[in-house]
């Protein structure tokens, strides 16, 4: 069965997804910024959320980790949470 493992940053509007990923883009730190600017508990240890199987998370995060590329910052994803950046940092299929 495939499974990832990815981290994430989640935020309220489109508009400051957009801002994170073009700051990760130009070079700031991932990690850094989850924890700055991250909702989600997870926000504290960089936004890692761990090993995950398809069917874990909800189906908009889903289809961005186990389809998109390793390595890359994906989004603005949204979800019933709000706006997520995804980078998928292992995926075995």
């Amino acid at each position: 069965m495939a499974k990832a493992s990815a981290r994430h940053i989640l935020v309220n509007t489109q508009e400051e997804c957009e801002e994170l990923k073009t700051k990760i883009g130009s070079g700031e730190d991932f990690a850094e910024i989850a924890k700055q600017h991250s909702q989600c508990p997870s926000g504290q240890k960089g936004g890692a959320l761990g090993e995950f199987s398809p069917g874990q998370m909800v189906k908009e995060f889903d289809d961005v980790v186990f389809t998109a590329e390793v390595g890359k910052t994906h989004g603005p994803v949204q979800t019933q949470f709000g706006y997520h950046l995804i980078q998928i940092t292992n995926r075995e299929d």
